[in-house]
């Protein structure tokens, strides 16, 4: 039997928290990991198709395979912005040793 698994915003939301949970699994990041996912971010043609997105889909004029595309990088930037929080922390912690 196959099975087929369409990504819905709670399985992908679902994801998120777990990559999350690992990431802070009380492990310490190097200070020079830190600051090399500090450097991590979308690219310039990233931001701009990210723009554009969310512009349009404040005129509610997205497709569905947009707004999933929307939603993926919206995703992506919570995972993001996880690393670099853990990163800051890190590099924090490393500073008052």
């Amino acid at each position: 039997m196959l099975l087929t698994h369409t990504k819905t915003s709670e399985t992908a939301a679902g994801e998120i928290a777990i990559l999350g949970r690992v990431l802070g699994n009380g492990k310490e990041l190097t200070p020079a990991l830190a600051r090399h996912l500090l450097k991590l971010g979308f690219d310039e043609e990233d931001t701009a198709h990210i723009n554009d997105l969310a512009a349009r889909n404040q005129q509610n004029a997205l497709s569905p395979s947009e707004r999933e595309n929307l939603r993926d990088y919206a995703n992506a930037g919570c995972l993001l912005g996880i690393l670099h929080a853990k990163a800051r922390r890190a590099l924090k912690k490393a500073a008052r040793k």
